[in-house]
């Protein structure tokens, strides 16, 4: 049998009906930039994300941006991030024209060490962006503790965490703003890119407004130098069908993680670790293998699909490469790039693909497996 690593035609087909009257709805509308189907939207995640404020964008990196932007964060300024992380959350930084300052993640959780960010912090620092990776909430109060303490911005990329919740919480108005990714492959995704920023402070939504739209609130008047990032009103009538789902997609995704940790417990593999107080929602099921390129063959091999979350740091990236960051620092993020690996997960992922893949990794084929990485 073939598994592949995420079938998104699958949601289509599942919600159809749905999709395609929203179609029809914004179609026959006439309306097809901001208006009403993207403040109901707006309205709608926001409220899902126990915020009081959504702004939504073009992308995630959008967002990301647009909240530095938003803050007032530019040129001379620095802004913590993890060492571990997809590339958008540095390039945000610097499309700011600030500079990203690496920090280490958790081993165990992968995302970013709250014990190793003071140590980061200088003169210029003006904010921290802890990543939600892999649909794991980042421990956000010793965060955001230290953030108070410095007279920092907390900005949140939550753009594989839909649904994640913190000590109860969901993620979404912890920080000051909290940067979403509508990406087809997120929990919730659009059908062509998409973002959204979530905040509790009216000032900093009514900015983020401000700067998507060419800095205008009057069609040619234009309070601040802003950029062209809307979310469009088709993508957001997809969402919000999907929005309508996304717990129960969310709960087939965890029961997919729960049976690979127990199927893999006594496996050679390095399986992610859930804090008790974080309620993930599994974006990615990610592990660990000294010898993953090997792994990641035999799976092709066996026809089941996986994919790398992400094969360089982004300081060892060209992009990056005149900045300057010296490589030792950064020990865990390339170890880590040498050895994650993504196994299927989403919610249709049948039960005869998921038992696929658990049979070819599990006790009874373990011992061929590690002999066999051992052979080439």
């Amino acid at each position: 049998m073939s598994v592949p690593f995420l079938d998104l035609g699958a949601a289509y087909q599942e919600l159809k009906d749905e999709l395609d009257a929203a179609y029809q709805r914004v179609m026959a509308s006439g309306w097809y930039i901001l208006g009403e189907e993207v403040e109901r939207f707006e309205t709608e995640f926001a409220a899902y994300c126990e915020a009081a404020h959504g702004i939504g964008v073009a992308s995630g990196l959008d967002a990301l941006h647009l909240a530095l932007r938003a803050c007032d964060i530019g040129p001379g300024d620095e802004v913590i991030v993890p060492s571990h992380t997809f590339i958008a959350t540095w390039h945000a930084v610097s499309h700011a024209g600030a500079t990203p300052v690496p920090v280490e993640p958790i081993e165990a959780t992968y995302t970013i060490d709250p014990a190793r960010i003071e140590a980061a912090i200088t003169a210029r620092t003006r904010a921290i962006t802890p990543v939600h990776l892999y649909g794991q909430p980042a421990d956000l109060d010793p965060i955001l503790a230290i953030a108070r303490r410095h007279g920092l911005k907390v900005i949140e990329d939550a753009a594989q965490a839909h649904g994640a919740r913190y000590k109860g919480k969901r993620i979404g108005a912890h920080g000051d703003a909290v940067a979403w990714s509508f990406y087809p492959g997120k929990n919730l995704g659009a059908f062509g890119d998409g973002g959204a920023v979530t905040t509790n402070n009216a000032d900093l939504a009514e900015r983020l407004r401000l700067l998507r739209n060419y800095g205008s609130r009057e069609k040619y008047v234009n309070q601040a130098q802003g950029y062209n990032s809307r979310l469009d009103p088709l993508q957001a009538a997809f969402l919000g069908v999907k929005l309508r789902h996304l717990d129960a997609w969310n709960d087939r995704r965890r029961g997919l993680a729960q049976a690979y940790l127990q199927g893999l417990a006594d496996s050679p593999l390095t399986l992610p670790v859930v804090p008790e107080w974080a309620e993930p929602v599994w974006h990615l099921f990610v592990i660990r293998h000294p010898q993953r390129d090997t792994l990641q063959r035999q799976l092709t091999e066996a026809g089941i699909g996986s994919l790398i979350h992400y094969p360089i740091p982004p300081h060892r990236q060209p992009c990056y490469a005149d900045a300057g960051y010296d490589d030792r620092r950064y020990p865990i993020a390339t170890r880590m790039a040498g050895e994650v690996l993504s196994l299927p997960m989403g919610p249709h992922l049948s039960r005869e693909q998921f038992g696929c893949v658990l049979a070819y990794m599990s006790e009874n084929d373990r011992t061929g497996f590690e002999s066999s990485i051992g052979k080439r």
